[in-house]
C-alpha cells in the first residue's frame, strides 16, 4: 500500500475532515503499478512507512463498520499491511461494497467507479490517474446516489457520521433514535394547538 485517502461525511454531506497519507512501500515501485497512480520511487522515498502511521489511520476509522468499492481488493491490501504491524485483520462484517450495492440497483450495467460517476453525472474530469483522496471524493459521490440521494429526513435512521478511506466508508452511528412520545397530547396542548390553528390565515387544509 502506497497511499490512502479519507473522507468524512455526516448525514451524506462531508464534513472536511479527512486522513492522507503516502507510504514507503520498502520495495521498487513496477512499472505498470506507476503507470496507474503516478507515484515513483523518487517521490516515495522520503514517505513513512506504514506502520508509522497505522495508529493514526486506526484512530480515524474507529470501530465503524465501512464500505468500499470492490471491498475485498482493498481490504486486502489493507489486512495485509495491518498483519505486518501487528495488528488483526478489518472484520468482515463492518464491510460493506458499493460494487454490490450498484449490481442490485444496475444488474448488467458497468460497475467500474468511473462507469458508475457517469451513471450519476459526477464529474471526474479532473481524474487522470488513480489516487486514494479523489477517489474517494468520487465515491463518496457515489455512495450518496446509491442510498438514494442526500434527503434521509423521512428515513428511520439513527444519526450517523461517515467517512470514505481510500475508497472506503466509514458509519458511525452515535445516537439512538428518539423514542416514540410516552402519551398522548393533554387537553392543554390539545386548546393551545387549536388557538394556533385558528391564528393561520387560509390554511390549506381548509380547501
Amino acid at each position: 500500500m502506497v497511499e490512502i485517502g479519507c473522507i468524512e461525511m455526516v448525514n451524506r454531506v462531508t464534513t472536511g475532515r479527512t486522513f492522507h497519507a503516502y507510504f514507503n512501500p520498502g520495495r521498487s515501485m513496477p512499472a505498470e503499478a506507476e503507470a496507474v497512480h503516478g507515484l515513483s520511487d523518487v517521490f516515495l522515498s522520503d514517505k513513512p512507512a506504514f506502520a508509522e502511521r497505522v495508529h493514526e489511520l486506526l484512530e480515524f476509522i474507529g470501530d465503524s463498520p465501512l464500505v468500499a468499492h470492490n471491498a475485498g481488493f482493498d481490504f486486502g491490501f489493507l489486512d495485509a499491511e495491518l498483519n505486518l504491524c501487528g495488528h488483526p485483520p478489518v472484520c468482515r462484517t463492518r464491510m460493506v461494497d458499493t460494487v454490490a450495492l450498484a449490481r442490485v440497483r444496475h444488474p448488467g450495467a458497468k460497475l467500474s467507479l468511473d462507469a458508475l460517476c457517469s451513471r450519476y453525472g459526477i464529474d471526474r474530469s479532473h481524474r487522470t490517474m488513480h489516487g486514494a483522496l479523489l477517489d474517494a471524493e468520487l465515491l463518496a459521490q457515489v455512495y450518496v446516489e446509491l442510498r438514494g440521494g442526500r434527503q434521509i429526513g423521512l428515513e428511520l435512521v439513527a444519526d450517523v457520521a461517515e467517512t470514505i478511506s481510500a475508497g472506503t466508508v466509514l458509519v458511525r452511528r452515535e445516537r439512538p433514535l428518539r423514542p416514540a412520545r410516552p402519551h398522548s397530547a393533554s387537553a392543554e396542548e390539545l386548546a393551545a394547538h387549536l388557538a394556533f390553528l385558528a391564528t393561520v390565515d387560509t390554511p390549506i387544509w381548509s380547501n
